[in-house]
């Protein structure tokens, strides 16, 4: 446990950045699951339209430095080229 003040002062920061970084984290997930399924059921203009909302979930979190600019970039292309394939 955190003995002097600086350190229970980082704890403090720590937890809320951590729901901070969750929060993001969790919407990319639960916006790509979406988008996945909506391929899988071969909805292509639905999944199209989910594509902006995750594209910006994706910069987002690559810009506050929840996940790296290449996982983001890496994210989308594999994505896009899913649903151009279906």
């Amino acid at each position: 446990m955190a003995i002097t003040k600086s350190a229970k002062k980082a704890l403090r920061q720590n937890l809320r950045r951590k729901e901070k970084n969750l929060g993001y984290k969790n919407k990319i997930k639960s916006l790509l699951k979406e988008t996945r399924a909506l391929v899988l059921a071969k909805n292509n203009s639905e999944a199209k339209t989910k594509l902006p909302l995750l594209y910006k979930a994706l910069d987002k979190a690559a810009k506050v430095g929840v996940i790296k600019k290449n996982h983001a970039s890496r994210t989308k292309s594999r994505l896009t080229k899913l649903i151009e394939k279906k």
